[in-house]
């Protein structure tokens, strides 16, 4: 006797399955997860001008944003290994940084109002990110400046070492951070997205 289609369960479940499910049972997971307290890190991924950023927040606020080209499985890997491993995907908790992020994009928002997570970064290079969050939007400072800010005038090197290694990219903008005389400097994202952006705050024609 030939089986039925239907005779397997997992065959005609997956059948029935479609991608707005699978966001609802993943949602419901993270929810449960959350409740027993076994979620730490909630992250998505977002579109943006410059391809999908993936963003991750923990209860103290937004902890990584992490730049097209790196991969998801790195970025995970490193989430887990610094903050904690209990790590799953909850696009809903991160909907107000995506709001936000739409907004600036669209040239409607010029200074993010979002908890942020700092603990991806310390001494010296907190001291200089805390400085960088400070720079308005359509202004820039030098890196010789972002030293003397954090307290070092003489660790200008160090200052662009911190600012390259910017866990929270755009919020904390170190786009805005130029070398002495205006040369672009570096970016963890590419000279051309540092570009776009300052163009978009009207820094540059």
């Amino acid at each position: 006797m030939s089986k039925s289609r239907h005779s397997d369960p997992g065959a005609a479940l997956r059948a029935a399955s479609n991608d707005s499910d699978a966001g609802a049972i993943a949602a419901r997971f993270a929810e449960r997860a959350e409740q027993a307290g076994l979620l730490d890190v909630a992250y998505t991924e977002v579109d943006s001008p410059f391809g999908r950023v993936l963003l991750a927040t923990t209860s103290r606020g937004l902890v990584r944003v992490a730049f097209p080209q790196e991969t998801q499985d790195m970025v995970l890997d490193d989430l887990a290994r610094d903050v904690s491993p209990r790590v799953l995907e909850s696009p809903a908790r991160l909907d107000p940084v995506r709001r936000e992020l739409e907004l600036y994009f669209d040239g409607k928002l010029r200074d993010f109002d979002l908890p942020l997570d700092w603990r991806l970064t310390r001494g010296f290079r907190r001291k200089v990110l805390h400085a960088t969050a400070r720079i308005p939007y359509g202004q820039t400072r030098s890196y010789t400046e972002m030293a003397k800010r954090a307290g070092s005038p003489r660790a200008v090197r160090a200052a662009g070492s911190a600012l390259g290694s910017n866990p929270l990219p755009i919020v904390v903008p170190c786009h805005r951070v130029l070398r002495t005389g205006g040369a672009l400097g570096g970016y963890g994202g590419g000279l051309e997205m540092k570009q776009a952006l300052l163009e978009l705050e009207g820094v540059l024609d």
